[in-house]
C-alpha cells in the first residue's frame, strides 16, 4: 500500500485535492512471507519527517555557534507535560526550615478540556483538510482516551512516593480504553456508534492488597507532648501532711524522634522533663525537677528481617511506574491504529460516494435517452419505467453512501477533539482527507518466525506480563518471611536526672538535703548528659504462632498467583504468535481481494462500454445495459472496499508487530506530553 502526499517530500500519504488526479509515490509496501503478503514494510522507502530548512554550514563555523547548537540540542522539546504537579512557593525566612515538613500541599494543574490550536489551522471554508500525519498529531494532542491514560504514570509515581514513606500500595486504574470502531458499510449503524465506552479491556499492573510483614514507616517522626495542671486532694492526716488539702502545681513535656529503617530496625530517642510543686513540709526539695533521655533500638531478627522483605512495596511501586508507562504506550498504539482505520475508511466512503454519483449519472443518462427514444416510438414505454427504477435504486445507494460519510465524520471528530461533536468549530465542518490508499505491486519477503521474534520483543503486552511476574516474585518474599516466628532484639539506655531548690518549710524529718541535688533544670540536664544515673537493658522477644494457618494460606495463595501470571505470560506470547500469523494471512487475503476486485472492475467497465455500443446499434436491450451498470457499480464498490480492507490489514499488521509508533513516526515523549513539535498547515493549492 502506498500513501503519499503530493505537497510534501514526506512519504505519509497521497494528497488528493477535490477533482484532481492522483499521483502516488511509494511509502508503504505490502509485506509478504514465503511469496505472500506478510513481511515487514520496507523501511528504506520511508522518508523521515521534514525538518525546517537551514542554511548550509560555513567551512569554519564559529565556536559560539557550535556551543549554541549543542545547548539547543540538549534542551528537550517539551519541558512540561499536559499533566503537571506544582510545588508550593515557600514563605520567606521560615520557608527553608519548614520545607521538610511539607506543610503546604502540592497542586495538580486542572484538566485540559480545550483543543490545541492545530485544528483551527487546518479548517478553511467549512472543511477540515486532514492528512494522515495531521490526524495523528491531533489524536496525540486532543484524544481523550490518551489524555486519561496520561495520568497513569503520574499517579504511579505518587504511589512510589507513598511507598517510600511506608504506605501500602494504592490501586491505580490504568485499564486500556476500548478504541472506536468504524460504521457499517451497509448503511447507518445504530448499534455501533464508534465511541469509546470507557471500559477497560486490560488488567491493571498495580497490587491493591498486601500480605505478610507490614512495611516500615520510613519517614521519621517528631512528636511532642506538653501538659500543665493543678490538683487538689483532700487528706485526713493533718499531722503527716501539715494540711487538710494537698495541692500540686505540675508541668511536664516530652519530645521524641523516631524512625524505622528498611533493615527491620526501629529507633526512638525520647527526652522527658517534669516539674512538681506541693504544699507539704516534709519534702526536702519543693518544687523539684526530674527528667530523662532514653534511646530504644529494636531489630527484627526473623520475621521482618532484611531489605528485600521491607522494601518490597517500593520495588513493586517502581515497577508499576514502568507498567503505567507501557500502558500509556499501548493506549497510544491502539488509539492511533483505530484513528487511522477510521481515516482510511472515510477515504473509502468518499470514494464510494463518488462511485454512486457516477452510477446515478449513468442511470440518469440512460433514463433520459430512453425517454427520447420512447417519444419517437423507437422504444417501448416499459423500458422508460425500467430505467426510472434504476435511477431510484442508484439514488438510494448514493444516500446510504453519503450517510456513511456523515456518520464516519462524527466518529472521527470525536477521536481528534476533546470537545467532540459539541465543539462549535467542528459541528458543521466536513472532513476532507488528503491521503489516498494505493496498493503497491510488490512487497518484501521475510520468514514468519523472524516476524514473530520481532513482535515478541516489541509488544507491550509481553513486557507488562513480565512486570507482573516480577512483582509477584517480590511480594512472595514477604509472605514467605511471614511464616517465620517473630523474634525481636532490643536495647535501651536511659540517663536520668533529679534536682530542685530547698524547701523553705522543710521540717527536717528526713535529715539534711544532699547538696548534689540542689539546683534547677540546668542541674537535671547536666546529670543527664554526664550520665550520672544511667539505666541499661537488652533482651529478646519471641512470639511463635501455633499452626500459623493464615500465613501458610497467604504463602500458598501468592505461589498460586505467581503460577497464574506465568501462564498469562505464556498465553500472551501465544496470542502474539497468533496475531502475527493472522495479520500475515490478512495481508495476503487483502492483496488477493484487491487484485481480483481491480480486475473485475476493469472487466465491468469494458462490458458496460461494449453493451452501450450494442444498445446504440440496436442489438442489445435496456435490461442488459442496466445490468452492466449494476455490475460496474458493484465491482467498483468491491474495489474500494478491498482497498479499505487492505489498509486495515496493514494497520493491523503494524499493531501486531508492535510497529505502530515506528511506522507513523510517533515519539512517546511527544505522546506523553500531549504536544507534537511538527507544525500542520493546509497544503498550497488544496483549498483554493
Amino acid at each position: 500500500m502506498r500513501i503519499t502526499n503530493q505537497n510534501s517530500n514526506r512519504k505519509v500519504g497521497q494528497a488528493l485535492p477535490p477533482a484532481s488526479p492522483t499521483q502516488p509515490n511509494d511509502l508503504w509496501t505490502v509485506p509478504q512471507v514465503d511469496g505472500v503478503a506478510g513481511a515487514a514494510p520496507n523501511r528504506a522507502k520511508r522518508a523521515p519527517l521534514p525538518s525546517p530548512q537551514s542554511p548550509a554550514p560555513s567551512p569554519c563555523p564559529s565556536p559560539w555557534l557550535i556551543l549554541a547548537a549543542v545547548l539547543l540540542t540538549a534542551v528537550p522539546a517539551f519541558a512540561q507535560s499536559e499533566v503537571s504537579i506544582t510545588d508550593p512557593r515557600l514563605p520567606p525566612i521560615v520557608g527553608h526550615y519548614i520545607a521538610p515538613f511539607h506543610v503546604q500541599p502540592r497542586v495538580v494543574a486542572p484538566a485540559k478540556l480545550s483543543d490545541t490550536p492545530r485544528i483551527d489551522r487546518l479548517i478553511r471554508g467549512g472543511n477540515l483538510y486532514l492528512s494522515a500525519q495531521d490526524l495523528i498529531a491531533l489524536v496525540l494532542e486532543n484524544n481523550l482516551d490518551i489524555a486519561v491514560q496520561r495520568y497513569g504514570p503520574f499517579i504511579a509515581r505518587e504511589v512510589v512516593r507513598r511507598a517510600q514513606g511506608g504506605g501500602l500500595l494504592r490501586n491505580v486504574d490504568t485499564s486500556l480504553i476500548a478504541p472506536p470502531a468504524s460504521v457499517s458499510t451497509t448503511g447507518v449503524s445504530s448499534s455501533t456508534n464508534g465511541l469509546a465506552a470507557g471500559t477497560g479491556i486490560g488488567s491493571t499492573g498495580t497490587v491493591a492488597t498486601l500480605v505478610g510483614v507490614s512495611p516500615p514507616n520510613l519517614d521519621p517522626q517528631i512528636s511532642a507532648q506538653f501538659r500543665v495542671g493543678h490538683t487538689t486532694t483532700p487528706v485526713t492526716n493533718v499531722v503527716a501532711y501539715g494540711t487538710s488539702a494537698l495541692t500540686d502545681n505540675y508541668l511536664y513535656y516530652q519530645l521524641q524522634y523516631s524512625q524505622q529503617f528498611a533493615t527491620g530496625t526501629s529507633a526512638a530517642l525520647t527526652f522527658f522533663n517534669e516539674r512538681y510543686n506541693y504544699n507539704i513540709n516534709y519534702d526536702q526539695f519543693n518544687p523539684y525537677f526530674s527528667g530523662y533521655l532514653d534511646l530504644t533500638v529494636n531489630q527484627s531478627l526473623l520475621q521482618g528481617w532484611g531489605r528485600p522483605v521491607n522494601s518490597r512495596v517500593i520495588i513493586v511501586a517502581k515497577n508499576n511506574v514502568k507498567w503505567a508507562g507501557l500502558q500509556l504506550k499501548l493506549q497510544v498504539e491502539t488509539t492511533v491504529a483505530a484513528a487511522l482505520d477510521l481515516y482510511y475508511y472515510l477515504v473509502s466512503f468518499n470514494d464510494a460516494v463518488r462511485i454512486k454519483q457516477q452510477a446515478l449519472q449513468t442511470a440518469q443518462s440512460l433514463y433520459e435517452g430512453n425517454q427520447k427514444r420512447a417519444a419517437i416510438g423507437a422504444l417501448p414505454a416499459i423500458e422508460v419505467t425500467r430505467a426510472a427504477a434504476q435511477v431510484s435504486a442508484s439514488q438510494e445507494d448514493l444516500l446510504i453512501a453519503q450517510t456513511n460519510v456523515a456518520q464516519q465524520e462524527i466518529i472521527l471528530k470525536n477521536v481528534l477533539s476533546r470537545a467532540g461533536v459539541q465543539s462549535p468549530v467542528l459541528e458543521e465542518v466536513h472532513i476532507v482527507p488528503l491521503d489516498r490508499i494505493e496498493v503497491p505491486p510488490s512487497a518484501e519477503v521475510r520468514p514468519v518466525q523472524d516476524l514473530v521474534q520481532e513482535a515478541l520483543a516489541n509488544r507491550v503486552e509481553i513486557q507488562e506480563n513480565t512486570i507482573n511476574i516480577d512483582n509477584q516474585k517480590t511480594l512472595l518474599k514477604g509472605s514467605k518471611n511471614n511464616l517465620l516466628p517473630s523474634l525481636t532484639g532490643f536495647f535501651e539506655v536511659t540517663n536520668n536526672g533529679l534536682a530542685g531548690p530547698l524547701n523553705p518549710s522543710y521540717n527536717q524529718c528526713c535529715g539534711p538535703a544532699y547538696p548534689y541535688f540542689i539546683g534547677g533544670n540546668g542541674s537535671v540536664l547536666s546529670q543527664i548528659f554526664r550520665r550520672n544515673f544511667p539505666n541499661y537493658s537488652t533482651g529478646l522477644s519471641l512470639n511463635i504462632p501455633i499452626r500459623n494457618r493464615q500465613a501458610q494460606a497467604d504463602y500458598v495463595t501468592d505461589q498460586l498467583e505467581l503460577r497464574r501470571y506465568q501462564l498469562q505470560l505464556q498465553r500472551a506470547e501465544n496470542q502474539v504468535r497468533v496475531d502475527v500469523k493472522t495479520a500475515v494471512i490478512g495481508l495476503q487475503q487483502a492483496r488477493t481481494r484487491y487484485e481480483t476486485a481491480a480486475a473485475a472492475r476493469a472487466l465491468a467497465e469494458q462490458t458496460l462500454a461494449a453493451e452501450q455500443k450494442r444498445f446504440e446499434s440496436g442489438v442489445s436491450t435496456v435490461e442488459l445495459v442496466i445490468q452492466a451498470q449494476k455490475d460496474l457499480a458493484t465491482a467498483s464498490d468491491a474495489e474500494v472496499e478491498s482497498m479499505a480492507n487492505y489498509s486495515h490489514a496493514q494497520i493491523t499488521f503494524d499493531l501486531a508487530m508492535g510497529r505502530t509508533l515506528e511506522t507513523n513516526h510517533i515519539s512517546m515523549e511527544e505522546a506523553a506530553a500531549g504536544k507534537v513539535a511538527r507544525q500542520s498547515s493546509i497544503p498550497e493549492g488544496v483549498a483554493r
